[in-house]
């Protein structure tokens, strides 16, 4: 009987640490995993996902475009990512990488005062 306790006592002492080892190794293995899944989702993607962006201009005159830009640069200093593109006919400004609606209507707020015409745009954003 003492010896089937000590027994029993010994091989708990010695398969415990081990299995936490084993468990410690599988949750490492699992972020591993879920990290290099993540790289090639972005590699595929470019890095851009579905969200959205607030359009703050959009005009025919290139001119006008930089000066909103510049415009919305000096006045808010916050690091919003500002994008000029071309869509035909217009040349458009674009703020932020928004990843929910709530996030870009919040800022939309914040900058309509100052840009009347601002709205929100539902697109391709670049992740951080």
């Amino acid at each position: 009987m003492k010896f089937a306790c000590v027994s029993v006592l010994f091989f708990l002492l010695c398969v415990a640490p081990l299995r936490a080892q084993d468990e410690q190794y599988q949750t490492q293995w699992q972020v591993k995993q879920a990290v290099e899944k993540k790289a090639e989702y972005h590699r595929l993607t470019n890095g851009e996902q579905d969200g959205y962006r607030i359009k703050i201009h959009f005009s025919t005159d290139r001119t006008k475009a930089n000066e909103t830009r510049e415009k919305f640069l000096e006045l808010y200093k916050e690091n919003y990512t500002t994008y000029q593109e071309y869509q035909q006919p217009n040349f458009v400004v674009l703020i932020g990488d928004f990843q929910s609606k709530r996030e870009a209507f919040e800022v939309l707020k914040k900058i309509q005062s100052e840009f009347s015409y601002a709205f929100i745009v539902k697109g391709k954003i670049n992740v951080k």
